[in-house]
C-alpha cells in the first residue's frame, strides 16, 4: 500500500521509521520548510526530513499546502492508500482530507478529546495528570476533531515531556502498524469524540517557565517537568537568568521565593505552602548542572531572593 507521511518534529520518526521497515511503500515525506536553528542562523531540516533523507525517500517542505495546486497535484499523482501524519503542524485543507483512498490518519499525543492541540504532551504535565496516551484517529476539518480509531494509556509519574515523547511517539508507531490493515480492510473502529469534554492544549511558550513561588511544590515541579527538555523553566539569582532542570518537593517552608537551604541536596526555596528544592540548574552561558557541583565553585547565601 502506498502513503504519503506528514510530520516535523522527533515525535513522528519512529512512525515514518516503522511504515519504511514494515513493507509501506512511502511515496513521499512532507514536512515544514527548513528553519534557523542555533546561533549559527543556518537552515538545517526538521527531524523527519533528516531520517527520510537518510532512508531515501522523497521529501517535500512547502511553505504553503492550501491553494498550492502543484502539490495538490503532486499527491494526485501518486494517489496513496493512506496520508499519515503526526505532529505535521499545519492544518490540512478538505482537498487533501478527501484524496486518499482509506483516509488521512493522525497519531496524536493525548487521550482524546483531552487536550486537542499542538502542545499535549507539555499540557498533560504541566497540569500534574496521572495519566496520558496516544490516539489513532481519522482525520477530519476541524482541529484533532475526527473519530478515534484505538487508543494507548501510560502513567506520568515523574516523566518529563521529553521522556513522554519518546515513549508516546513509540506507542503511536506501534498503534499505526498494528491498525492500517484493519483501515484497509475496513475493519478498523469508527468512536466518536465527545465534544462537551474536550480541552485545548495551547503552544507552549518561553514566559510560561517563569516560576511563580507563589504557587505549591508540586505545581512548580510539574512545570520544570513539563518544560524539560524544551523551552525549560527558570528563575532569576543575581539578576541572571536560571533554567531549572529538575525539582523535587522540600521538607521546609518559608516565604515565598527565597533561599532556605543550599547544600548537596540542593537548592531549597520557599513556595506557597512549603518549599521546593531544584536539583539541577544552568546559568548564562553554562552547562546545566547539578547544584551541588555549582555550589563547589559559586555560593548562595540563605535569604536570597530568587525571581
Amino acid at each position: 500500500m502506498t502513503v504519503v507521511y506528514m510530520g516535523t518534529p522527533e515525535f513522528a520518526v519512529p512512525a515514518l521509521v516503522k511504515l519504511h521497515n514494515s513493507g509501506y511503500d512511502v511515496k513521499l515525506v512532507v514536512t515544514k520548510p527548513d528553519r534557523e536553528k542555533d546561533r549559527g542562523k543556518k537552515l538545517q531540516p526538521c527531524e523527519v526530513k533528516a531520517k527520510a533523507i537518510e532512508l531515501g525517500l522523497e521529501v517535500e517542505s512547502p511553505e504553503n499546502i492550501k491553494s498550492n495546486p502543484e502539490f495538490l497535484e503532486k499527491l494526485r499523482s501518486i494517489a496513496p492508500d493512506f496520508i499519515v501524519v503526526a505532529a505535521y503542524g499545519k492544518i490540512l485543507p478538505k482537498e487533501i482530507l478527501e484524496l486518499p483512498k482509506y483516509g488521512c490518519i493522525n497519531i496524536h499525543g493525548s487521550i482524546l478529546p483531552s487536550y486537542r492541540g499542538p502542545a499535549p504532551i507539555h499540557r498533560a504535565v504541566m497540569n500534574g495528570d496521572k495519566e496520558t496516551g496516544v490516539t489513532l484517529m481519522h482525520m477530519a476539518e476541524g482541529c484533532d476533531t475526527g473519530d478515534m480509531i484505538a487508543f494507548a494509556k501510560t502513567l506520568v509519574l515523574e516523566k518529563t515531556t521529553e521522556m513522554l515523547h519518546v515513549e508516546l511517539a513509540n506507542m503511536g508507531a506501534e498503534l499505526l502498524i498494528e491498525q492500517l490493515p484493519l483501515i484497509a480492510e475496513g475493519k478498523a473502529k469508527h468512536i466518536p469524540q465527545d465534544d462537551s469534554k474536550a480541552s485545548y492544549a495551547a503552544m507552549v511558550f518561553k514566559d510560561e517557565g517563569v516560576i511563580d513561588f507563589n504557587k505549591t511544590a508540586e505545581e512548580i515541579c510539574c512545570l520544570v517537568r513539563g518544560f524539560n527538555s524544551w523551552p525549560t523553566a527558570s528563575t532569576k539569582l543575581g539578576g541572571l537568568v536560571m533554567k531549572v532542570h529538575e525539582a523535587k518537593i522540600g521538607q521546609g517552608s518559608g516565604p515565598a521565593g527565597t533561599v532556605l537551604a543550599a547544600g548537596k541536596e540542593g537548592l531549597e526555596v520557599g513556595c506557597k505552602g512549603g518549599s521546593v528544592v531544584f536539583t539541577r540548574i544552568q546559568m548564562p552561558g553554562k552547562k546545566a548542572m547539578d547544584v551541588s557541583a555549582f555550589l563547589l565553585g559559586n555560593k548562595i547565601e540563605i535569604g536570597t531572593i530568587l525571581g
